[in-house]
């Protein structure tokens, strides 16, 4: 159901030139907007089937479901079905006892069905892959679960389903452990994790069973270290704070938002610490300022990006900070974006546009997914969910 969007707030007036890119989703606004009322903006945020707190993960499911990392609510919403009316209730509940409970790890001990501030989700084969970041491990369902409450299949980080300790309580990582994993992605049938309290990015070429070792590391030059930016100056090899990951084409792409970039391979590596060949958001390698060390952004600058998503040939950037989303077709170092959504231009920057939320705005959008044309956003400061068509 379509609701007419709000009247737009006159856009900050900024030095020099704004440059207009073109619409990277559908002008008109989201199709379905979840967990949103716009006349109770300031109410408590209470769990229910359809309210959303600070969501964090979404994912489209090539099996037609929808799932959603309700990080605040600490669960995991299903809708069987992609939804077609604005705010339609979630079918299923996952690390709560019910939809109106909500609490880390529902108040009780950890278990494989519980979670603790749940961030990124991806599709794993013909299930699911979960970052259950202050657990320090990844949940992972062999079949998209089917009931409320159903526990993980499968849990890595952790050596017991009751483990929740960063890094299994040691000072130093292992190829085993994790620190705050934030991102998952499914990528030519190897699963990628973004470490991101351990500064790396794991690659697991397949999962088979709890506690498995992951095969590859990226970010570090080896599974026992967690340096900020591998132990280096800024550079192609090094990371500050990987968020998501994924394939665009056949290159990865890493979203280092504490570096302000996406970082940028050609194929998959199939090496440790292998550096990647170019950076958007900044001119070269070894830049890391948000905006490029300006107050206003540009088409070719970021600032904390923390996810990504594909759409047709265009990789699909939240630039979190600037709370906008951008679109980029070349992968050349320093290149500038060509689509944009959520301000008025290349040059602006500002939650909600600096107002009040609107049906088309956003506020540091944590995460998204993609499936056909359509891109879920879980515009976190907002506390809701769009799901959005791509601009023709």
């Amino acid at each position: 159901m379509r609701v007419a969007l709000a009247p737009s707030f006159e856009p900050v007036k900024r030095p020099g030139t704004a440059v207009e890119g073109r619409p990277l989703l559908d002008a008109a606004g989201p199709e379905v907007v979840l967990g949103w009322d716009a006349d109770t903006i300031a109410a408590p945020i209470a769990p229910t089937a359809g309210s959303l707190f600070g969501p964090r993960g979404v994912c489209l499911h090539p099996d037609g479901s929808l799932w959603v990392a309700d990080t605040g609510h600490h669960r995991l919403l299903g809708w069987r079905t992609i939804p077609r009316d604005d705010n339609q209730p979630a079918d299923i509940v996952i690390g709560q006892p019910g939809f109106s409970a909500e609490g880390r790890n529902a108040k009780g001990p950890v278990s494989p069905a519980t979670l603790n501030v749940p961030t990124g989700l991806t599709t794993w084969g013909r299930g699911l892959a979960v970052a259950d970041a202050w657990n320090h491990r990844v949940l992972i369902w062999r079949e998209t679960p089917t009931r409320s409450e159903q526990p993980a299949d499968l849990i890595l980080g952790q050596r017991t389903g009751d483990g929740s300790l960063a890094n299994q309580g040691s000072d130093q990582p292992t190829a085993g452990s994790l620190n705050w994993p934030y991102g998952v992605a499914e990528i030519a049938g190897q699963l990628a994790v973004c470490d991101t309290g351990n500064r790396r990015l794991l690659v697991w070429d397949d999962v088979d069973r709890s506690g498995q070792p992951a095969d590859r590391v990226l970010g570090q030059t080896g599974f026992d270290c967690r340096d900020e930016n591998g132990g280096a100056d800024v550079g192609p090899g090094g990371m500050r704070w990987p968020h998501s990951a994924l394939q665009w084409g056949d290159r990865l792409c890493v979203a280092d938002a504490g570096n302000n970039r996406i970082m940028v391979w050609s194929g998959f590596p199939d090496r440790d610490g292998a550096p990647a060949g170019n950076v958007l958001g900044q001119s070269d390698m070894s830049a890391c300022d948000h905006n490029q060390a300006a107050y206003y952004p540009s088409a070719a600058a970021l600032n904390m990006p923390y996810a990504t998503a594909v759409i047709g040939d265009h990789l699909v950037v939240a630039d979190t900070a600037n709370s906008r989303l951008l679109g980029w077709i070349d992968d050349r170092t320093g290149s500038p974006a060509d689509r944009l959504t959520g301000q008025p231009d290349f040059a602006a920057k500002g939650d909600n546009r600096w107002g009040i939320p609107e049906r088309d705005s956003l506020c540091w959008q944590y995460g998204l997914s993609a499936l056909g044309t359509t891109l879920a956003i879980a515009d976190s400061g907002n506390n809701r969910v769009l799901l959005w068509q791509a601009a023709p």
